[in-house]
């Protein structure tokens, strides 16, 4: 008895210790404002410091080699001061041109209107409805996170449709829902990176990678394509991680479910199987994507190729990956409706446009976004304040002999603890690539290299941050189900995956980097070379 109160004990401060460190991240994280407005303080923050910093002549030698392009005569790489008439002339005729020039505002916008036709017209919901109900009871937790991770490829779909389904189809096995519930989610927001397929995330990321990467080497290019090899097979390991985590911590830890703690009075809930209407809508969606498929590899694989490399005839840096853009547009759109035809959801091209214009609706809080992201990224490349931080912190780093691969340990770690206090992927990005991209390229490391290890960090700890924008609609899901549940609880739940996820994702990317010294992506190099 005395050990079981000693337990008990033990627990309720551990309890209370956690809730405490909750408490304390959404304190912290309620601090900072709206990220449009974060955008607009970071923009003016840059002016101010080049203004001090370019008073004092702040200055480091150009570590580009001599003759390369954009470095500087005298080799000295001085901080520009916008605080004057010539910084404000510059700021005020580029406002508009920064914004338009935003290397991930066109290509996100473009294969999003390809993603809209197959969400709207029913195709996405459909397939992701085929995958989760047809698995068998033994192999349903790791479909729901598998189909968690590849439906981040059509936006909110996955937090919308797939985590109130999960829970639902859990609760039809007679299994906890809010196993099912986090299933999803740990696939949906902890996956968010991992896909089978290029998604709207590789062209907003690879932008900004590149706008950073021009601080050392303004010929680099990075593709949406870069970090498909290792996302691709990601999607396979963290979907194996959530399926663990969830059958042997997560299920366990919730017990057996009591239908009394639910808000509302719950039936034993039927779920829908695709009509035999939309199995064949499927068939036919799936043929036409299989068509264009082939027809897109009669542009690459043979030697004669059109779409190959015009002088080198080899696919890294090929028409065909400079336009993936226009792919993920096609392969979505068509098959998108051929399913809305056959199916009956479309008819004609009036549906594909309406289709089209909702989603750029939903685009608003993003473009606004970007258009203040884009200053700050403008002004920091102005200034050369981001050249100045990364040759200095570069330095640092050799001085301190922290310069191998085990750095990528520390940047993944530190990705994820911001992440906690701003959750939006590009957002992050924005900020922090300017810094750390020129950092790691002078240490040795290629942008796609760094740019994979970013979106390990970003995405582990989606799941346990207060600021993930859909979190409160994941709380309120839970809440069906267990109507004393709070944030603590929720966190606490999924506290497990983001623990096994990096953990898990980062010796994934050790051995898939350095030990087997694999690209990334393709064409994608894993250190830079002046």
């Amino acid at each position: 008895m005395v050990s079981s109160t000693n337990n008990h004990s033990n627990d309720t401060k551990q309890s209370g210790a956690f809730a405490k460190f909750l408490a304390t991240v959404e304190w912290l994280g309620n601090l900072l404002p709206h990220p449009v407005t974060l955008f607009a303080l970071f923009a003016l923050f840059i002016v101010v410091l080049s203004g001090i910093l370019g008073y004092f002549d702040v200055s480091v030698a150009d570590p580009r080699p001599v003759g390369a392009k954009g470095r500087e005569a005298d080799g000295v790489i001085e901080v520009i001061s916008l605080m004057n008439a010539a910084g404000l002339q510059r700021i005020v005729t580029g406002l508009v041109t920064n914004f338009t020039g935003f290397a991930p505002l066109g290509t996100v916008l473009v294969a999003l209107l390809g993603v809209s036709v197959a969400e709207h017209s029913g195709l996405l919901s459909t397939a992701m409805r085929s995958l989760v109900v047809n698995a068998s009871r033994r192999a349903v937790t790791v479909v729901v996170v598998f189909a968690g991770i590849i439906s981040n490829t059509a936006s909110e779909l996955g937090y919308v449709v797939l985590i109130p389904l999960a829970a639902m189809i859990f609760h039809s096995l007679g299994r906890h829902p809010l196993a099912g519930l986090a299933a999803a989610f740990a696939g949906v927001s902890g996956g968010y990176s991992a896909n089978l397929l290029l998604g709207t995330v590789d062209p907003l990321l690879s932008g900004i990678t590149e706008s950073a990467a021009h601080m050392i080497d303004p010929d680099y290019a990075v593709g949406p394509e870069v970090n498909w090899y290792f996302m691709f097979v990601s999607t396979f390991v963290v979907a194996t991680m959530g399926a663990f985590v969830t059958e042997k911590i997560v299920e366990p830890r919730l017990g057996t479910y009591d239908p009394s703690e639910a808000a509302i009075d719950l039936e034993q809930p039927n779920i829908e199987k695709p009509t035999s209407q939309e199995r064949k809508a499927l068939k036919y969606a799936g043929l036409s994507f299989l068509i264009l498929a082939g027809l897109l590899a009669l542009t690459v694989v043979p030697e004669w190729g059109i779409l190959r490399h015009p002088e080198t005839g080899e696919i890294a840096g090929s028409p065909f990956l400079k336009g993936i853009v226009a792919f993920i547009f096609i392969t979505f759109a068509v098959p998108g409706f051929v399913f809305g035809r056959v199916a009956g959801t479309m008819k004609n091209d009036k549906d594909i446009i309406n289709a089209m214009a909702k989603s750029m609706g939903s685009m608003g809080l993003y473009i606004t976004l970007v258009f203040f992201a884009a200053q700050f990224v403008a002004f920091f490349k102005w200034t050369n304040l981001g050249t100045v931080l990364a040759v200095k912190g570069a330095s640092f780093l050799q001085a301190i002999g922290l310069d191998g691969p085990e750095i990528f340990v520390l940047f993944i770690l530190m990705c994820g603890v911001v992440n906690l206090s701003l959750g939006s992927a590009s957002a992050q990005w924005a900020v922090t690539a300017p810094i750390f991209v020129p950092m790691l390229m002078l240490v040795g490391f290629a942008p796609e290299v760094i740019q994979a290890a970013y979106r390990i960090g970003d995405s582990v700890t989606n799941i346990i941050t207060p600021m993930m924008s859909y979190f409160g609609l994941i709380l309120a899901v839970a809440a069906r189900y267990k109507k004393d549940l709070g944030m603590g609880t929720l966190i606490a739940t999924m506290l497990p995956y983001s623990m096994v996820y990096i953990v898990g994702w980062t010796v994934l990317f050790y051995v898939w980097v350095f030990l087997l010294g694999l690209p990334v992506g393709p064409g994608a190099a894993t250190y830079y070379t002046s």
